[in-house]
């Protein structure tokens, strides 16, 4: 009779097991387990160089792309910036088999890239120059190609910016920054750039030093 119990015990936990396992996110490829520690309380009010970022409501946002660490096999080295566009996920490579880990928002179906770059430079409330191409597309930006969109919330670039070149020292016209339309985290909304909620790209900014060091992989 014990003998019997104690296999319906482990017939028992063998399910909860398992049912646990289903509704766990497939984690894309790279990350093994699941999260190991999560921000979601960093995306209060911010007052940064004098301009006040609203809070985040982040309760809407999927927690998947609340900003965490997670474990994350890869061969590539730490400071390493891996861009998952299928996934929607951007990491920041750490030493110890880890990586932040931010939820994004990547480009709309014909305005997708991928390769390798490094980070060329990167601007704190940059000014935004919509390239030529997005003016034709929408002619109420056409205003700000030669002279720009100044720094400001509404600005497209958001509070950050980081700027991809190829390994000729082209410009690839890719950017990493930030957003803010944060509830477009998640889908292919933008064209072509990779967003972030502008709390996570302070983040990022503060971690990454400019240079050919600096590598950023972009999978789609």
């Amino acid at each position: 009779m014990r003998l019997r119990n104690a296999l319906l015990l482990c017939s028992l936990a063998a399910i909860l097991a398992l049912a646990g396992c289903s509704t766990t996110p497939v984690s894309p490829i790279g990350e093994k387990i699941a999260t190991n520690q999560i921000f979601s309380d960093g995306y209060g009010a911010v007052e940064d160089h004098g301009y006040a970022l609203p809070a985040i409501p982040i309760s809407k946002v999927d927690q998947r792309f609340h900003r965490q660490i997670v474990d994350y096999s890869t061969n590539e080295r730490p400071g390493t910036i891996i861009v998952n566009t299928p996934s929607r996920f951007l990491y920041y490579v750490l030493p110890g088999g880890k990586a932040v880990r931010y939820g994004i928002g990547v480009g709309k179906a014909g305005f997708a890239w991928e390769g390798r770059a490094y980070i060329a430079w990167k601007q704190e409330w940059p000014t935004w120059h919509p390239p030529k191409e997005m003016a034709v597309r929408k002619p109420d930006v056409a205003q700000y190609v030669e002279n720009g969109m100044g720094p400001g919330l509404r600005n497209p670039l958001g509070a950050r910016a980081m700027y991809l070149f190829n390994d000729d020292n082209k410009d690839t016209l890719f950017r990493i920054h930030g957003s803010p339309e944060w509830a477009s985290i998640g889908t292919a909304a933008s064209s072509g750039c990779i967003r972030m909620i502008n709390q996570d790209i302070i983040d990022l900014y503060s971690r990454v030093r400019p240079g050919k060091n600096t590598r950023v992989i972009v999978q789609q």
